[in-house]
């Protein structure tokens, strides 16, 4: 509980009671490898904070290949944000890679949270804020960079994940076959 009140506070002030209100608003989920915390065409009602292991948000493309779109770590709030906010069915799966544990909010809880912390929206829109630049910035060089770049820059952003991904998954949001990848990543060494 304590690395999400922490990563709370790098966006706003909350003093003791609202970060006790926060702590009995969230609820303590175990996911196991290939669990689903949310699926496509159903509506996400819950917004979750990884407090341990990786999740990702994957999709079936028209051929029904199923194509990873990114990972979320330890530290990062999951939610098919376009969903859970104008409820409507999800087109993403987000499901556990690892073993996870999530800390989770129902849409009453931070409905809550939002009437009773002064603070609350504008903490919430800040890590919204930060979230979508994120993930922008993770996607567009994906466009321009051949596989060998694609695969680099995953390793100098996210080396902490790189060892933690099957190599299937990681083939999968690089947008190459699991043979290529480990075709460039012999040659790297």
């Amino acid at each position: 509980m304590e690395n999400l009140i922490n990563y709370l506070l790098q966006f706003g002030q909350l003093n003791q009671q609202q970060i006790e209100l926060i702590k009995s608003k969230a609820k303590v989920i175990e996911l196991k490898k290939e669990d689903y915390f949310s699926e496509a065409g159903k509506i996400s009602r819950q917004v979750a904070f990884v407090d341990g292991g990786i999740l990702r948000v994957c999709y079936y493309n028209n051929k029904g290949e199923e194509i990873t779109r990114y990972f979320i770590d330890e530290n990062n709030f999951a939610v098919d944000l376009n969903s859970f906010s104008y409820q409507i069915p999800s087109s993403e799966y987000v499901q556990a890679v690892t073993d996870c544990k999530l800390l989770v909010f129902s849409a009453e809880a931070l409905k809550d949270l939002s009437l009773t912390i002064i603070a609350w929206n504008s903490i919430i829109s800040a890590i919204t804020a930060k979230s979508l630049i994120e993930k922008v910035n993770r996607i567009s060089p994906m466009l321009a960079e051949d596989a060998k770049a694609r695969y680099i820059s995953f390793l100098d952003k996210f080396p902490q994940l790189a060892n933690r991904i099957p190599l299937s998954l990681l083939a999968s949001y690089l947008g190459i076959t699991q043979s290529s990848l480990s075709r460039i990543r012999k040659n790297i060494r």
